[in-house]
């Protein structure tokens, strides 16, 4: 597996990143139970990846639990990134000095570690001043809790403002990117290369549309993820799969399921390829529920897309030709 530096830092991490929103059955959802996600792990690690990503959110704690129990006696093998700003059980939320504090400590105590590889946070907190946040991460920092900082869906203003107030600087943002989102071409990445960010995309098959698992016209299986957010009674889920479904992105869809067709490759190889080859990408996050669909990303992450190919992708998929009003560039609530 190819490796290489996480933004402007010494940082080696593998070209995938493994991650873990699926380890955990906290939510009931179909998602990988503790000997799954072992096997998971095994696998990727034999793959020759070290990169692996979770959230104090994922299964409300449940997945770093499972991860500090898997990772035992193996623990300096992995560059280990974790998330705090989001609510777990009752404690609060944001990007405060007490909440992130508290949040770090307990994602210590899961992860049964005495510091993270990389530290990120997890969203923009418009109500404590990012002053406030970059000192108390720079604590972190000096405390050796924590070795490097980033963050996840910040916007290109955001990334900005939050360089000019740290003493130690994030090295990473962890943004939605792929065929059918590509909002961050135009500000993000331009931001990201010139403040040392490295970039650790995720959402790259569009929530399986770009996989060739949905077709026009047709209503998503029941048992599929579209199909159970479509059925789901949360507001927010259904609107979500609204969002992803679509004329525009079916039909970005069904160009990916014609090149894949023409080099005799399955469409989600052909998207995950688009991806890992875009200018500003690092490292491709990966979250396989089984060990054979990490096997199938990692495949797609190895294919050769010819340049024409790409081009025709990026041409379909121009952003330029998406509607304005940002639908196509909704992000999951809970990535």
């Amino acid at each position: 597996m190819e490796y290489t530096t996480l933004g402007r830092s010494g940082l080696r991490v593998s070209r995938a990143c493994l991650g873990t929103m699926n380890f955990g059955t906290t939510y009931g959802l179909a998602a990988a139970d503790e000997a799954e996600a072992g096997r998971v792990l095994d696998a990727f690690l034999d793959a020759g990846g070290n990169f692996v990503d979770t959230a104090d959110l994922y299964h409300r704690g449940e997945t770093e639990e499972i991860l500090g129990r898997l990772l035992k006696g193996r623990r300096e093998r992995v560059v280990l990134a974790t998330k705090g700003a989001m609510p777990v059980d009752h404690e609060g939320r944001g990007l405060s000095r007490r909440h992130l504090t508290r949040a770090l400590d307990a994602s210590l105590r899961r992860l049964d570690t005495d510091y993270v590889d990389l530290y990120q946070c997890h969203q923009w907190d418009p109500v404590t001043p990012i002053e406030e946040t970059m000192a108390t991460l720079d604590g972190f920092v000096r405390a050796g809790k924590v070795r490097y900082l980033g963050c996840s869906n910040f916007t290109a203003a955001q990334i900005v403002e939050s360089q000019w107030a740290a003493a130690t600087p994030f090295i990473s943002l962890q943004p939605q990117y792929s065929l059918l989102a590509r909002v961050i071409e135009t500000e993000v990445l331009p931001v990201c290369e010139r403040h040392g960010l490295g970039t650790v995309v995720y959402g790259t098959l569009g929530g399986g549309i770009l996989a060739g698992r949905y077709t026009p016209g047709t209503a998503p299986d029941p048992d599929s993820r579209m199909g159970r957010l479509l059925g789901s009674s949360m507001p927010g889920a259904r609107r979500w799969a609204e969002m992803l479904l679509t004329d525009r992105n079916l039909a970005i869809a069904a160009e990916v399921t014609n090149v894949a067709a023409d080099l005799g490759a399955e469409p989600g190889h052909v998207a995950l390829a688009w991806v890992a080859r875009r200018p500003g990408v690092t490292s491709v996050l990966l979250g396989p529920r089984s060990v054979e669909q990490l096997q199938s990303n990692l495949a797609g992450l190895d294919l050769d897309l010819p340049p024409e190919a790409a081009e025709r992708l990026t041409q379909v998929s121009d952003p330029h030709l998406a509607p304005q009003d940002g639908s196509l560039f909704h992000l999951t609530p809970t990535r």
